[in-house]
C-alpha cells in the first residue's frame, strides 16, 4: 500500500501524542512492505526527506506567524498536495484543523480519520469555537470512510451520534527500562519522596482540584506540575498556589526526563477529563506509576480497578495524606501487563494494517 499521513506537525516527534502515533505506525508499516509518507511542518527541526524508510514531504506551515489559523493554512497545504501522490490510503490524524477542507481531498484515496477525543468539549476553548469544532467533528465523520476510535467510549459515542461503524483501535507505549535517578538531581528531588503531575496547564486537566488539594493535605512532599506554565491559565495557577510543596517545572519532550521523573515519583496524579485515550496516561503506566486518577469513564476503562480515584480536593488530601507506593504494587504490575498486551505499538500497527487492507477491499 502507498499510504499518507496527516495532521501532524511531522516526525521524529517533537511535539505530543499525535507525532508519536505518526512515528511509530509509518517505522512499522515500512517494517512491513508498505510504502509510507508522513507530511512534517517546514519549521520542523528535522530536514531530512526520510526517516527509517519513511518518507518525508515538508509543507510550509505558518503557525508561528498566525497561530491557530496557520494550522488551517498547514491542513490545506497538505492536502492539496496529496492530490498529486496516488496514495492508495491517506490516514487523517485529528480534524481540528483539517475538516474544512475534507472535501477536497483526492476521491480515490481510501480516506481514515482517527477521530481523537471531544474536542469540542474542552473548557480552554470559547464557546464560539466549541460550536465550530461540533461541525468540524460531522464534517470528518459524514467525509472519511473509514473512522477510528483509541477508546471504546469515544467509539460509543461516535456510532450513536453519526449512526456510523467505528473501529476502536487503541493508543500504545513503550515500557520504560532504563531508569537512571541521575536525572532526578536537576529536579533536587528524591526517588520516592516527590508526586507528580504531568499534564497541559488547560483547566479540563483538573490542575486547580489537584493543587487545591495538595494545599489541605498534611504531606510535606513536593508536588512537580510538569507542563507548560507560561500560559495564561499557567500563570494564573501559579499565582494561585505560591505553596512551597508546589513546584512548577517547564515540560520536556526528552523522554529520558520525563519517563525518570515518572519512575521514581510516589504517586502520578492524572486529572484528565475530556478525551479519549490519553498518551501520558498510557506512559505513565509504561513507567511503572503509582496512578491517582481523576474519576471518569475515559480512565475507568483503561486503568479499571489498576488506579485510585478521585472527585474533589478532598479525595486529593486524602490520598496524599494516607496513601504509598508500595500499596500499588499489585496494580502497577497489572498496567504494565496491559501495556504489553493492549497498549503495544506493534499489535496496534497490524490493526491499522488490517484496517486500511479491508477498507481498501470494500471500496473496490
Amino acid at each position: 500500500m502507498r499510504i499518507g499521513i496527516l495532521g501532524t506537525r511531522g516526525i521524529p516527534n517533537l511535539y505530543g501524542g499525535f507525532e508519536e502515533c505518526a512515528q511509530h505506525l509509518s517505522t512499522r508499516l515500512v517494517e512491513m512492505g508498505h510504502q509510507v509518507w508522513v507530511y512534517n511542518s517546514h519549521r520542523h527541526p528535522y530536514d531530512q526527506k526520510t526517516y527509517e524508510g519513511v518518507d518525508i514531504i515538508h509543507k510550509f506551515d505558518p503557525e508561528h506567524r498566525f497561530g491557530t489559523i496557520g494550522q488551517f493554512i498547514y491542513d490545506l497545504n497538505c492536502i492539496i498536495d496529496s492530490r498529486q501522490r496516488n496514495f492508495d490510503a491517506i490516514l487523517l490524524l485529528g480534524y481540528t484543523s483539517s475538516a474544512i477542507w475534507q472535501s477536497i481531498l483526492p476521491s480515490k484515496s481510501l480516506i481514515v480519520n482517527n477521530m481523537d477525543g471531544l474536542e469540542w468539549k474542552r473548557s480552554k476553548y470559547h464557546p464560539y469555537v466549541q460550536r465550530f469544532l461540533k461541525v468540524s467533528e460531522r464534517w470528518a465523520a459524514n467525509r472519511s470512510d473509514i473512522l477510528i476510535a483509541d477508546s471504546p467510549v469515544i467509539k460509543e459515542y461516535l456510532e450513536s451520534q453519526y449512526r456510523t461503524d467505528t473501529v476502536h483501535i487503541a493508543y500504545g507505549a513503550k515500557i520504560f527500562k532504563q531508569p537512571n535517578p541521575e536525572i532526578l538531581k536537576a529536579y533536587g528531588v528524591e526517588p520516592g519522596e516527590y508526586n507528580i503531575i504531568v499534564a497541559r496547564l488547560e483547566p479540563e486537566n483538573n490542575l486547580e482540584l489537584i493543587l487545591s488539594g495538595v494545599v489541605k493535605s498534611e504531606s510535606q512532599r513536593i508536588m512537580l506540575v510538569v507542563g507548560n506554565h507560561d500560559t495564561t491559565y499557567g500563570q494564573y495557577l501559579k499565582e494561585k498556589f505560591k505553596d512551597a510543596r508546589i513546584r512548577f517545572v517547564r515540560g520536556t519532550y526528552k523522554k529520558e526526563k520525563i519517563n525518570n521523573l515518572r519512575y521514581y515519583s510516589n504517586l502520578y496524579f492524572h486529572g484528565h477529563s475530556v478525551g479519549g485515550t490519553n498518551p501520558s496516561l498510557l506512559e505513565a503506566m509504561a513507567c511503572q506509576c503509582a496512578i491517582v486518577a481523576h474519576r471518569n469513564r475515559f480512565n475507568h476503562e483503561i486503568l479499571g480497578e489498576d488506579a485510585y480515584y478521585f472527585n474533589d480536593s478532598v479525595d486529593i488530601a486524602n490520598h496524599l495524606d494516607h496513601l504509598e507506593s508500595k500499596v500499588f504494587k499489585e496494580r502497577i504490575a497489572h498496567n504494565r501487563l496491559k501495556i504489553e498486551q493492549r497498549f503495544n505499538w506493534k499489535l496496534i500497527s497490524e490493526e491499522y494494517e488490517i484496517t486500511l487492507q479491508q477498507g481498501l477491499i470494500q471500496k473496490g
